[in-house]
């Protein structure tokens, strides 16, 4: 049985909340019969969610990271509304099919650090994405059209299956591989590993650095080659494993890989006193929250779920809590592994803090910004201002960030160098934005430019409660 987190709330660990009235209806005869009356109220309303519950642990759910989005890439969140613009951090479920047209590309990041890339005219599909009695993660990914790059880590008993054309793969080790689909025939080209084909033809064996091609109008017949046919965006893909492994190797204080690349990126942790180890991003002052940049994004099942702007706004808005020390600002405190959380928890926010709130229709997409410009500039220069958190700089693209937040500090900014990016662009979009269901934002890049008022809830008002959402596990 799936295990739920429970409902995301604002906490101020300075106020202590005791219900003084209760004790004065129980006091009076017609204050013990109202008691009753709640009391019965309230247990039936209990027993009616304890009896949901199974249908939704049956459904063993879980849930993986749009973790680049970069020019033109839509997603379809089985809404009734058809493909819409993706975000960066958007949560893929059991379902969901993403496409990039013209120069969009696209990255998937699974709780595993295996990922999925997406090159230009290219549509996936994620039938399954299911968590085993046995605790293992079962995986099914079909290649529509155009070229994807998998690149599996191959955890112990987990199950990965790619399809594509009428060919299947089952991988079970680690592997590292390139899928194209043509009008006419379907090539996979292993750069790691060791990979079993089953189609139509049967089964056949690709090793390293061989390419199998297979013929789409003669039954899937198959052609092994021994070398490996170079692709346009195989540099691309590159650069992101680079990406990942260098930065993956820090020490993360999580028990999933998935966005843990981009918190050693953009941020550092620090042992704050009385919390232990806490994250925090770079390019923040005591004037930036974390819901300055993000969206409300409405999901079949469970409801509103928050999705951070920031290129690292994974992690920190799925587990764990958001802290204000007065000290240091704003912290990530790693926790909360076991649920999936639609909203973070917030600890101790300062008195000016503003709950964010999500709409109170369903169906909606609300894009919500109250932060500075993001990061812009030359393709050479990048100007960074303070409270960006990093907004706006493509991951990899500037050397040691720790040092630019230094001088952001002491300056209000900052102009570094920018090397090979091997992320993606981030535009602005247009302030007071408000999507209606089905509508497209306009605009493009990896994080929307946000701003929608309505969004917010007035000061220290908390969210609104919804049903839990699915739970990740490993």
């Amino acid at each position: 049985m799936m295990q739920y987190s429970a409902p995301a709330m604002i906490v101020n660990e300075a106020t202590n909340c005791h219900d003084s009235g209760s004790n004065g209806l129980r006091g009076s005869v017609g204050g013990g019969a109202m008691f009753r009356r709640i009391l019965n109220a309230v247990l039936l309303t209990l027993a009616a969610v304890l009896l949901a519950l199974p249908a939704f642990a049956d459904s063993q759910v879980r849930i993986v990271r749009l973790s680049q989005v970069d020019g033109e890439v839509q997603a379809d969140r089985n809404t009734g509304q058809g493909f819409e613009k993706a975000f960066l951090n958007m949560p893929v479920t059991q379902g969901m099919k993403l496409r990039t047209n013209r120069d969009g590309r696209a990255e998937i990041e699974f709780e595993d650090g295996s990922t999925l890339r997406m090159v230009p005219h290219t549509i996936v599909v994620f039938p399954e994405l299911l968590l085993r009695d046995s605790g293992a993660q079962a995986t099914a990914v079909n290649v529509r059209d155009g070229t994807a790059y998998v690149n599996f880590t191959g955890k112990k008993d987990d199950e990965f299956t790619l399809s594509f054309a009428h060919e299947k793969v089952s991988l079970t080790k680690p592997a590292h591989l390139r899928i194209e689909l043509g009008d006419t025939d379907a090539t996979m080209a292993v750069f790691k590993g060791d990979v079993q084909v089953e189609g139509p033809s049967g089964g056949v064996n690709v090793g390293k650095k061989q390419t199998a091609t297979f013929d789409l109008a003669d039954q899937d017949r198959y052609a092994l080659a021994k070398n490996l046919e170079p692709d346009p965006y195989d540099e691309w893909d590159k650069q992101q494993e680079q990406y990942h492994q260098r930065y993956t190797a820090s020490n993360s204080y999580s028990p999933y890989s998935y966005g843990v690349s981009d918190l050693a990126y953009y941020g550092n942790y620090i042992n704050a006193p009385g919390y232990g180890m806490c994250w925090q991003p770079y390019f923040t002052g005591l004037g930036w929250d974390p819901f300055m940049n993000g969206s409300w994004m409405w999901y079949p099942g469970f409801g509103y779920t928050w999705v951070s702007g920031y290129p690292w706004g994974w992690m920190p808005y799925r587990y764990g809590s958001w802290l204000f020390l007065p000290a240091y600002g704003w912290v990530w405190q790693p926790g909360y592994w076991t649920g999936w959380q639609p909203l973070p928890r917030v600890v101790n926010p300062p008195r000016q803090f503003v709950a964010p709130r999500p709409p109170a229709s369903p169906g909606q997409t609300v894009i919500v910004n109250r932060g500075p410009l993001p990061g812009h500039g030359t393709p050479k220069r990048m100007i960074v201002r303070n409270d960006s958190a990093g907004l706006g700089i493509p991951r990899g693209s500037v050397r040691n960030l720790a040092n630019v937040s230094q001088q952001v500090k002491q300056n209000g900014f900052a102009e570094p160098r920018v090397h090979n990016s091997v992320g993606s662009s981030i535009s602005t979009m247009s302030p007071g934005v408000r999507s209606r269901p089905g509508a497209t934002p306009m605009g493009r890049g990896a994080g929307p430019r946000m701003s929608a008022p309505h969004s917010v809830a007035p000061a220290h008002s908390a969210p609104t409660p919804h049903a839990p959402a699915p739970t990740p596990h490993r």
